[in-house]
């Protein structure tokens, strides 16, 4: 097989790609390893499977010369640097499921050599690193393990890789600096940790976030609960105010890390972390909130309602996890018809955003997508609901 400098297992994904063409820019020869066909004709067309900014530009100026494609795991043979981009998800139970992990290393045992080194690159549960050295240790294997999180705005990892500084986490001195040189000519601070340092570091940095989500959604939920402007409030607390800046508006707060990762922080925690499950019924209630609300208002089981953005976030097309998903779910049940449409997302059953304006009693943003600015909705024919305060009307309705 051809040599490489570098192989990324679970290459053609959010984190994997961009971290590949970045890599590659440097002039080493990367190998982008993973399962799906489909995604792997995408790409070897030269076009990104999902939306990053100035993805498409720099993938074809790095393809098929520093950096190549496979659907086979023996092309790590050989690389000194595997990259792993794989999580441990949680199960229906909201508890860290390591079974698929393990498997899967199990499964890399036969293909690994003393002289790899194995760099963890997605979210895992504390302690999952030390985990895995002892997986290899146990199989006689010497090879290195390190936890390097990711830690970039889908959309603008090519971005951040090279402005964020990177989390080593290393069990040793010698691991700690091979490991730092895989950043090499990206972005040059490196920040050293133990490996269950950084793995809380991660998570630490998506539980913050999640709940910073969390209080702005109880207090929108306050302020419509009791006909006050939300937005009106938040904008004159932030005013000239720099104690309040990190203040992030109200709306849902989704995607496959927030959530999963808080309950990954309080699975460690014995589920004493009081914070992260009260944000979790906080902004996971939101898509309830709002339904309810309008039950209380109107007929809704009369009205046909159409949700605008089904991607968890505006600007994007990956709508994993998205509460624009569960708000349908609840309005299947409560109104007349649900309406979905998105401008990113591809879905032969969603319909255009005029169609669905134009069909519904009641319009709700479900992604801020910064398109739906400059939309027109009658607000006289029409009810509008926009947590995210797109029109300016202060979320209320």
């Amino acid at each position: 097989m051809p040599h490489y400098d570098i192989a990324i297992l679970g290459g053609f994904g959010h984190v994997g790609l961009p971290f590949g063409i970045a890599l590659a820019e440097t002039g080493r020869r990367v190998v982008l390893i993973d399962i799906n066909q489909r995604t792997y004709d995408i790409i070897a067309n030269r076009q990104m499977p999902f939306m990053e900014e100035g993805g498409e530009e720099r993938l074809g100026k790095v393809l098929e010369k520093n950096l190549f494609l496979s659907l086979d795991d023996r092309s790590l043979v050989g690389c000194h640097y595997v990259v792993v981009v794989l999580g441990t998800p949680v199960d229906k139970h909201l508890n860290p499921d390591f079974v698929g992990l393990v498997k899967f290393f199990k499964g890399l045992l036969p293909l690994l050599s003393d002289d790899q080194h194995v760099v963890l690159r997605s979210t895992v549960y504390p302690g999952t690193t030390m985990e895995i050295k002892k997986l290899f240790e146990e199989s006689n294997l010497k090879t290195s393990v390190t936890f390097c999180p990711e830690r970039i705005l889908q959309g603008k990892a090519l971005q951040e890789l090279q402005t964020l500084p990177q989390l080593v986490g290393a069990f040793d001195d010698q691991s700690a600096q091979d490991a730092a040189n895989l950043f090499h000519g990206l972005s040059e601070e490196i920040i050293f940790l133990t490996p269950l340092e950084a793995e809380l570091a991660k998570l630490f940095t998506n539980s913050f976030r999640y709940i910073q989500f969390a209080i702005s959604n109880q207090f929108y939920q306050i302020c419509v609960d009791n006909s006050l402007d939300f937005y009106k409030i938040y904008q004159a607390a932030k005013a000239n105010y720099p104690r309040m800046q990190s203040w992030p508006s109200a709306g849902f707060a989704a995607g496959p890390c927030l959530f999963k990762d808080t309950m990954q922080l309080a699975a460690f925690c014995n589920n004493n972390f009081y914070l992260g499950h009260s944000s979790m019924l906080v902004n996971e209630g939101l898509p309830n909130f709002i339904v309810t609300r309008l039950k209380n208002l109107y007929d809704l089981a009369g009205k046909t309602v159409a949700i605008l953005g089904m991607a968890f976030k505006g600007d994007i097309d990956d709508p994993r996890e998205s509460l624009s998903y569960k708000l349908q779910k609840l309005l299947t049940i409560s109104a007349r018809k649900v309406l979905c449409s998105d401008p990113f997302v591809l879905d032969p059953n969603f319909v255009t955003e005029d169609d669905a304006i134009a069909n519904a009693d009641i319009v709700i943003i479900g992604a801020p997508h910064s398109s739906y600015k400059n939309l027109e909705i009658n607000t006289k024919t029409k009810i509008v609901v926009d947590i995210w305060n797109l029109f300016g009307k202060g979320g209320l309705f």
